[in-house]
């Protein structure tokens, strides 16, 4: 098992920092709330610089007369029972339409409204509102895959996502591994507006926070197994000494120590699999997305792959999204989202932990 260095567990990427004045943006000064008296005190106690902004006209008025504020606010008091429509939840009232059938939007609105009592400790790393995804836009082919998918992933999550066959899984993963950008939605990941992000951004991100493994493994194929978890590092300037012996540690971790310097048709499926995560580990991502990683592989070799995932989970608490069509797989883990044509239908929990 290798040491975690410290520089390495920080989430934030420097590329990002460069560009924060483009993601944020500055406030707008006529929007200002004018400081209040008590504000002002509170700069002079602390010996800070009094600020000149001016005081609101209830402060004025306090500092005139104290029971002249309470007056007013008593005045400001709705009445018992008035307002109550202005009240009501406008999706309440979508919700007592009737419908023949189960429409799409009948299902968009039961899926943003889903009861869920899963309680996680961490803080939020993934939140996707309402994230739409369209392809051929504006061709009379145009396709819309997902339909509003709202999701919340705590940091240390071992959260699976199953469905179907053409439900929108991985088109739902690539959005998740900033491969694709949403159509419309809003998708913040680790505090970073995906969709004010530029592409130096993004790029980023995919190398930096998040690793990825693929159903069809996906290694250089005239490269060795140590060559091919060494390629993030590579990309990410790492320094060669420290690439050469941060990938052999990996597949040490993954058990493939002793056939680092085999290509990979040289490798078995489970073995090529292997290489894979150790590749997904190179730049210490905080999140790992496994796109049906077990799909190619026979149950005993699929076994050790989930037992890897559980210990990165465990051990070195990584946030992992597992996306698979096994209900067996998925059972491991320690939230199941069911994905049912482009929406989040259902949610539940997980055993949390293998068979």
């Amino acid at each position: 098992m290798f040491k975690k260095k410290k520089k390495e567990k920080k989430l934030i990427i420097e590329d990002i920092t460069e560009t924060a004045e483009d993601l944020g943006g500055e406030a707008d000064s006529k929007n200002e709330k004018p400081l209040n008296e008590d504000t002002h005190k509170d700069q002079a106690l602390n010996g800070e610089e009094v600020s000149t902004a001016p005081l609101s006209e209830d402060s004025k008025e306090k500092a005139k007369d104290p029971e002249a504020g309470k007056d007013k606010e008593k005045s400001k008091a709705p009445e018992a029972g008035e307002d109550k429509e202005k009240t009501k939840d406008p999706e309440a009232e979508d919700g007592r339409e009737e419908l023949s059938g189960v429409s799409l939007s009948q299902m968009k609105r039961e899926a943003r409204h889903l009861p869920s009592d899963i309680k996680e400790a961490g803080r939020t790393i993934i939140t996707m509102e309402n994230i739409i995804k369209r392809y051929f836009i504006g061709r009379p082919n145009e396709l819309e895959v997902l339909h509003g998918i709202n999701i919340t992933v705590k940091e240390g999550e071992f959260v699976a996502v199953v469905g179907q066959s053409g439900s929108g899984k991985s088109t739902l993963m690539n959005v998740i591994g900033a491969l694709d950008r949403p159509t419309e939605g809003k998708y913040d990941l680790d505090g970073v507006d995906m969709f004010k992000a530029k592409d130096k951004d993004l790029s980023a991100i995919r190398c930096r926070k998040i690793g990825f493994v693929f159903q069809t493994y996906n290694l250089v194929a005239r490269t060795s197994a140590l060559k091919n978890v060494e390629l993030p590092m590579l990309y990410s300037n790492t320094k060669r000494s420290i690439r050469s012996k941060r990938a052999r540690d990996l597949l040490e971790m993954v058990e493939m120590g002793d056939r680092m310097r085999h290509m990979p048709d040289e490798l078995s499926g489970g073995q090529k699999q292997r290489v894979a995560i150790a590749r997904a580990m190179a730049n210490d991502p905080a999140i790992i997305l496994a796109d049906e990683p077990t799909g190619a592989l026979d149950s005993s070799t699929g076994r050790l792959i989930m037992d890897i995932f559980h210990r990165l989970n465990k051990e070195q608490g990584k946030t992992i999204i597992l996306i698979t069509h096994s209900p067996e797989l998925a059972e491991e883990t320690g939230r199941i989202l069911t994905l049912k044509d482009g929406l989040i239908t259902g949610e539940r929990k997980g055993r949390g932990k293998a068979v």
